[in-house]
């Protein structure tokens, strides 16, 4: 099992930043790609960032590239997304999610290929 907590989110308006962290508890991190996904109301939880177990590849979805950054810090167990430039769209709920690692698998950005979960941080952003 591996125990996922996120934290960091707020209120912002937009153009201004946010950092989230997740920590991980459990098992040993450095085995796990990790992802951030977000929800809004009434939409399906979508793909925001992934970095793969050692932190040497990322993946972000379109909307966020240039604005947000993911990384993590396997001694602390942590998890990051540094959120700038934010706008109202980008309001949701965030979580992390976590997977272990497969050389045979590319990192994924479907919520389904994930197996653990955190309970999630609001982000709201104002306009």
């Amino acid at each position: 099992q591996v125990q996922l907590v996120e934290s960091g989110g707020g209120l912002v308006q937009a153009g201004g930043s946010l950092r989230l962290s997740c920590a991980a508890s459990g098992r040993t991190f450095s085995n796990y790609n990790m992802g951030w996904f977000r929800q809004a109301p009434g939409k399906e939880r979508e793909f925001v960032a992934a970095i793969s177990w050692s932190g040497g590849s990322t993946y972000y979805t379109d909307s966020v590239k240039g604005r947000f950054t993911i990384s993590r810090d396997n001694a602390k167990n942590t998890v990051y997304l540094q959120m700038n430039s934010l706008k109202p769209e980008d309001t949701a709920l965030y979580y992390c999610a976590a997977v272990r690692y497969d050389a045979s698998r590319s990192i994924s950005v479907v919520p389904g290929a994930y197996d653990y979960w955190g309970q999630g941080t609001q982000v709201t952003v104002s306009s």
